[in-house]
């Protein structure tokens, strides 16, 4: 979302003036693809990881303004949550060692922020979804400074025009029992709850419409194998409870809009595509514009002079459509470029479980694009989006969809047929074998093991209750133990439950 959005209401002038830029914008895209338009040197690989602050009791700290003075680094930055801050890494190759440069860096780059956050009293945690958030943490006086998380606050709770609703049914941590969250809030800032990595690729634009295709598939077994994110507001819910939380805490949509299919916000999709213009055609078609504020370039006319248009409009209007695996049209130096944004990961447990969960999804997505029948010619859209929410719901416990196997366990899906094909992947975009080994090797002892970041910290509950404790000094017991084992660093499959 662009980090200059005036303060301002929008009138009707302003809407019909941004719509008719975006169909200029959708020409000037159709044009650069016809005419190979766009930079591709060599496949490029990107991360943002998404963290929450918590104090010494374990409680969300609402420090990020101090905490981002005090770190003075370009790389981390805000983000909606006065708990949150964000840190991006600049693009690097894919090939080579670029992954176990990419681990040595971000384990300094946090060690360096810990340091500098010193007497603060915040402590970085990597997790997919806070678990000692409560409520009033989601009051609108906790969005953080920067003045476009309140307009954005704004403009969907305006649209929506009640209160945000939370419904969702969990398991509970006793056998056979069932929880059950239902709460509202004043704001958006139950999205501040989900805390994620996004992984981007950079692709070339005949290449990127498999690319797509194929994450679209893999976001399902991603969540199985990768989920990080089981309590919140006190309640054990979906082993990652991020995906349900998000696509209702950014709603826009009141009941009667929802009762009549118009799509949401935070959107898995509804077709296989053909080209990145099927994605930001469809942000055009069905989701009206949050920030109407028109930019001053045609981008017509930036091609007719030789130039490479910024498409403003629609990448401000992107940025507010929350796909799972979103399309990217950015400018390096002036010259476009096209991306694949994997949204579906949480954050954490450790660095290398990052890693290797990027190194899985990479490696994997690749070796799809170069079968010479394509997944998604045997596999209906449907069924990569049942897998997406089992996935989310159950973690390993339940079973995906996989053409040639029927109904499998995630684990066993990975081990007998996802993981030799991240192995070829990864070998086809010349990835060392040192960084396969070290990092698909985490992705086969977890599944191997059975033990993701979610199935750990409900262990722990679970055995912190049966000690006596109830949930919430249970929660914070967890996480205080949660993050001494994250910051040693070693993969979430090793880690004790006691």
């Amino acid at each position: 979302m662009g980090k200059h959005l005036a303060n301002r209401t929008f009138a009707p002038v302003d809407r019909q003036r941004y719509r008719d830029k975006m169909q200029r914008g959708l020409d000037a895209l159709a044009r650069m693809l016809a005419h190979g338009n766009f930079s591709f040197p060599y496949q490029q690989m990107g991360l943002e990881m998404e963290l929450n602050l918590v104090d010494d009791r374990m409680e969300p700290s609402m420090s990020n303004a101090v905490v981002l003075a005090r770190i003075a680094d370009p790389m981390f930055t805000t983000e909606l949550g006065q708990h949150n801050i964000e840190m991006n890494v600049p693009p690097r190759a894919l090939a080579g060692q670029g992954a176990l440069e990419l681990e040595e860096e971000l384990q300094a780059a946090l060690s360096n922020a810990t340091d500098k956050i010193g007497d603060t009293e915040a402590t970085l945690v990597m997790i997919g979804t806070l678990p000692t958030l409560r409520s009033p943490h989601f009051d609108p006086r906790w969005l953080s400074q920067p003045q476009r998380y309140s307009l954005l606050n704004q403009q969907i709770c305006d649209a929506r025009g009640e209160q945000i609703l939370l419904d969702m049914e969990g398991v509970s941590l006793s056998e056979g029992a069932e929880e059950r969250l239902y709460s509202h809030a004043d704001s958006i800032l139950p999205a501040s709850a989900c805390t994620s990595v996004q992984l981007h690729l950079q692709v070339a634009p005949e290449d990127f419409a498999a690319h797509w295709n194929a994450a679209e598939c893999l976001a399902g077994v991603q969540l199985a194998i990768g989920a990080n994110s089981p309590f919140l507001l006190g309640k054990a819910l979906w082993q990652e409870t991020r995906i349900p939380l998000f696509q209702q805490a950014t709603d826009a949509r009141p009941e009667e809009l929802k009762n009549q299919g118009v799509r949401p916000r935070a959107w898995f999709g509804e077709r296989w595509i053909t080209s990145i213009f099927d994605l930001f055609e469809e942000n055009v078609r069905y989701f009206p514009a949050l920030f109407p504020q028109p930019d001053e370039e045609d981008p017509v006319a930036a091609l007719d002079a030789g130039r490479t248009p910024t498409l403003a409009e629609l990448r401000m209007h992107n940025g507010t459509i929350w796909r799972w695996n979103r399309p990217v049209y950015d400018l390096v130096e002036g010259v476009g470029h096209l991306r694949v944004e994997n949204r579906v990961l949480p954050a954490g447990p450790t660095v290398i479980d990052v890693l290797a969960n990027a190194a899985f999804f990479y490696g994997v997505q690749r070796a799809l694009t170069q079968q010479d029948r394509p997944l998604w010619t045997r596999m209906t859209f449907a069924a990569a989006e049942e897998n997406f929410y089992v996935g989310a719901r159950t973690g390993m416990d339940g079973y995906l969809y996989w053409p040639g196997s029927g109904w499998v366990p995630p684990d066993e899906l990975v081990l007998r047929r996802l993981l030799p094909m991240a192995h070829e992947g990864l070998r086809a975009c010349g990835v060392s074998d040192a960084v396969r080994e070290r990092h698909l090797g985490v992705i086969e002892q977890r599944c191997l093991r059975r033990q993701t970041g979610s199935t750990w910290q409900r262990d722990t509950v679970a055995l912190l209750e049966e000690g006596g404790m109830d949930r919430t000094a249970a929660l914070s017991a967890m996480l205080r133990r949660y993050v001494e084992l994250s910051q040693a660093g070693e993969p979430v499959h090793t880690w004790p439950v006691k």
